[in-house]
């Protein structure tokens, strides 16, 4: 028998149904017609084991236990997802053949490896184990999969990049949250402290955005513009560029902040002569954007709809499971499979079927285009976020879910259209001894722009100029303008910085290693961080702002600064991904960071936290009790509570896939 593991129910639906027929359904799994079967996980069905699994005595906070490093490493099952634990032990037991089914990513392949570590499966079922990356659940694409399967041994150092996060992940967030908490209560603060390797540099960027906003102190700055006028009378304004002489006038973003100099300017060139001294046209085309991975989609969707990142990725999955409308959302590339482009025609197809409005611009696309989308060299595990072939009725989708499917279509029908082209044009003039400049953009082509408008370009024109023709300058104009502080971070930005952590780094050796990863934090979790940081109690909204709250400032303040940066987390990053590929190994990422963890104990036991917490300690939980609310003893079990937060109650459920 053949067991195939999939990571979650849709998926392993998806997969029996291009397998023999006919189908029984059993509880935990699918039996079929040839005698195979598909069961599947519920995400994770194991976890890391806490603290007081490995020692009773550490279940009690005390700073003494610290740090807690398990010399042999436990995972124990999930309490809810025991019995799917049970469902998969009997079935990898009667198997014959494994084929792990999980998500085509970091996370993914160790969620079914360690189940099958797990339930001891013989090392010769764990060595001829097949891997099926699956990333589109329609049965064209799925049976696709199935004729090319892989040998699960091949991803061997990609679960093991998956383990030495988790890992890490533990020692580094349970003791660092267990020593600040502890140190909180000695000020009376008794919520917790959570300290992560992702959740705190992240906590760490919006408290020191906030503080420099609130430091932040306004000035004024001076900019000069020329009136130039032609022979004809045509007239353009020219932007002064200030000259090195200027530069004690200046700040360090070369705006001028004295007066008196720009008036000067001014009163210098008004009637002079201005020379034409070069002048450069240059005509230039812009391909459409990539399509889009998760995080490029969660910036996007922020800027246009207000969607959270959270919001994106639910909806994003609603689309890949439910609907089947979508490939694999928590994808981290932009480009495509080469091959993948034979689907286009059917892709476009779908697209416009599903979504009549986008006909129009079918005489504009080119099916037989190909972008540099379509690159193997830039594809891994899964491929850039794009709609199936799937056509369905877009009307039952959700407003969330048709806006994400729509931009997500126009963003692979761009890849078949013209590029967008333009004409740009600089004008350098000396007036007075000054350098002024002059520019113009004007679109020749719309091409791609047409279907994605929001990426319009504003146009700016000067009349026809030649070198050396004679121009006047017939006035000056002052600008005051005020320096602006920077923004508070929003779901757009802050999903942005994550993305492009290396900008917030100073270290220019760090900064470019940043550069080749993929930021902080992975395209799975970002979503999940930023909602972590709310639920402690360390972020809060004000209208489409995120700021950091009291408490969140305090853990900052608290910590050591190498912990509340993105230097370290973002190199965590970079040596799990040189695990993957096989360039060092899980023990030299692990050794060091034990060693470090020593140190960063013994600096949190001299922390003093802020005794102005104290006021701010959450409310303590109420101890759940098997009374009912008159004190007698309940007999039946509690009905569920539903997301109305109306009582329902219990009922037995049919066995299902």
């Amino acid at each position: 028998m053949i067991l195939y593991i999939a990571e979650k129910p849709s998926l392993a639906r998806a997969i029996a149904d291009v397998l023999p027929k006919p189908h029984k359904k059993h509880d935990g799994y699918i039996e079929l017609g040839n005698g195979d079967c598909v069961s599947w996980c519920l995400g994770h069905l194991l976890e890391q084991a806490d603290p007081a699994d490995y020692n009773p005595d550490f279940k009690p906070w005390r700073f003494e236990h610290l740090p807690i490093i398990p010399a042999e490493w436990k995972l124990k099952p999930r309490s809810q997802t025991r019995s799917q634990l049970a469902v998969l032990r009997k079935l990898i037991r009667q198997s014959k053949q494994l084929v792990h089914a999980g998500d085509p990513d970091r996370e993914g392949q160790l969620l079914v490896d360690e189940v099958i570590n797990y339930l001891g499966a013989s090392e010769t079922k764990k060595r001829t184990a097949q891997r099926l990356l699956i990333s589109d659940l329609n049965p064209k694409a799925v049976g696709a999969a199935l004729g090319n399967l892989k040998s699960n041994t091949e991803f061997i150092p990609l679960s093991v990049s998956a383990l030495a996060r988790s890992r890490a992940d533990w020692i580094y967030g349970i003791n660092l949250t267990r020593a600040y908490s502890i140190q909180g209560r000695k000020a009376g603060y008794n919520g917790v402290l959570s300290v992560g390797r992702v959740q705190t540099p992240l906590l760490g960027l919006v408290v020191r955005r906030d503080k420099e906003i609130e430091n932040f102190v306004s000035k004024p700055f001076y900019e000069v513009q020329a009136v130039v006028e032609t022979e004809s009378g045509e007239r353009f304004n020219a932007r002064w560029k200030p000259s090195e002489n200027c530069q004690p006038y200046q700040d360090e973003e070369g705006r001028v902040l004295n007066r008196k100099l720009a008036e000067n300017v001014i009163a210098r060139i008004k009637g002079q002569p201005a020379e034409l001294v070069k002048l450069t046209q240059k005509r230039k085309k812009e391909n459409a954007p990539l399509p889009f991975n998760l995080s490029a989609l969660q910036i996007e969707a922020a800027k246009r709809y207000g969607m959270s990142a959270k919001a994106v990725l639910d909806t994003c999955q609603s689309l890949y499971e439910r609907h089947k409308l979508l490939t694999y959302p928590r994808s981290d590339c932009r480009y495509l499979p080469e091959e993948h482009h034979r689907q286009a025609a059917e892709v476009i197809s779908a697209i416009t079927t599903n979504q009549q409005t986008l006909t129009a611009f079918l005489p504009q696309i080119d099916s037989t285009r190909r972008s540099s989308a379509w690159n193997d060299k830039k594809v891994s595990a899964h491929h850039a976020i794009i709609p199936t072939t799937r056509q369905a009725n877009v009307a039952s989708l959700s407003q969330q879910e048709s806006q994400l499917y729509d931009l997500v279509s126009r963003y692979y029908l761009a890849q078949f259209m013209a590029p967008y082209e333009y004409d740009d044009t600089r004008v350098d003039l000396t007036i007075a001894g000054g350098q002024f400049i002059a520019t113009a953009h004007q679109t020749l082509h719309s091409g791609w722009k047409l279907l994605l408008s929001s990426s319009e370009a504003k146009h700016s024109l000067l009349p026809v100029l030649a070198e050396g023709q004679p121009l006047q300058c017939v006035d000056g104009l002052l600008e005051e303008k005020n320096t602006q502080p920077p923004k508070y971070f929003t779901d757009a930005t802050l999903l942005a910085a994550m993305t492009g952590i290396s900008r917030y780094v100073a270290d220019p050796e760090v900064r470019k290693v940043l550069k080749e990863t993929d930021g902080l934090g992975t395209e799975a979790t970002r979503a999940g961080i930023i909602e972590l940081l709310f639920t402690r109690g360390f972020f809060v909204r004000e209208g489409k702002t995120i700021r950091s709250t009291t408490v969140g400032r305090a853990l900052i303040d608290s910590l050591p600064e190498s912990a509340t940066t993105p230097d370290m987390t973002a190199l965590w990053e970079s040596e799990l991904s040189r695990i993957s590929q096989q360039e060092t190994s899980y023990s030299s990422f692990m050794q060091p960071l034990t060693q470090r963890l020593h140190g960063l104990i013994a600096q949190s036991a001299e922390v003093v936290i802020p005794d102005t917490l104290k006021a701010l300690s959450p409310a303590p939980k109420k101890r759940r009790t098997s009374r009912t609310r008159s004190g007698s003893a309940a007999k039946k079990p509690a009905a569920k509570q539903t997301t109305t937060g109306k009582k329902r109650t219990p009922v037995r459920r049919k066995k299902s896939a």
